[in-house]
């Protein structure tokens, strides 16, 4: 899958699910509700034991587009690539892993939140930008005054998407947006989690 496919499946979803788990068996359970419910994107993050393995299994699956996330360096960037990751997300920027992605031909989507800084994560060959995190300067408000100057930039704001909020930041201008655990919750029963995931991508479909 060429890079241009990925971003077309993301902008097309618009909801890139932040998996965190205890394990690897929990994160492909909880991937296999997100999916049933209708989000067909995934984020494993690094964070959960065993998440390369995950990515693994999950990339076999032609129904789901899997990345990677917090990717702290272009080792474990190359890891997850050739784990049959399609994207990687960081929550920072790290010059050396961007080239990495580039490189392979993956979508990449380092970390920001400054004007400075998203400038510098574009700058540096970061496809999408992950602005995170972006509750802590005001939510989709502050995404609609960081979008007014650099339009030409793809956001996808992190931190502080809920069911409530998520029009919100669609109409302050991101391509996607990453949920985390107001989406992605452990603790709920299979059918729970689907129900929510629905939910979203209801909430998350063009009007």
């Amino acid at each position: 899958m060429k890079k241009a496919e990925t971003l077309d499946w993301i902008k097309r979803t618009r909801i890139v699910p932040v998996v965190r788990a205890a394990s690897a068996d929990e994160a492909l359970r909880l991937a296999d509700a997100l999916v049933e419910g209708g989000i067909d994107i995934l984020e494993i993050t690094m964070t959960v034991p065993g998440a390369i393995e995950a990515i693994r299994q999950l990339a076999q699956r032609e129904d789901v587009l899997v990345g990677a996330g917090t990717v702290l360096d272009p080792e474990t960037a190359n890891q997850c690539i050739d784990a049959g990751a399609r994207f990687i997300v960081s929550p920072a920027l790290n010059t050396e892993t961007v080239k990495a992605c580039n490189e392979a031909g993956i979508l990449c989507a380092p970390g920001a939140l400054t004007p400075t800084e998203v400038v510098a994560a574009h700058q540096a060959g970061g496809d999408v930008i992950k602005v995170f995190p972006c509750d802590s300067l005001g939510g989709a408000g502050y995404l609609k005054s960081l979008k007014a100057p650099l339009p030409h930039i793809p956001l996808m704001p992190t931190g502080g998407v809920s069911l409530a909020t998520i029009r919100a930041f669609f109409e302050a201008g991101a391509i996607a947006v990453g949920a985390g655990s107001s989406l992605v919750d452990p603790s709920l029963t299979h059918e729970d989690l689907v129900a929510r995931a629905r939910a979203f991508r209801l909430a998350a479909s063009p009007p």
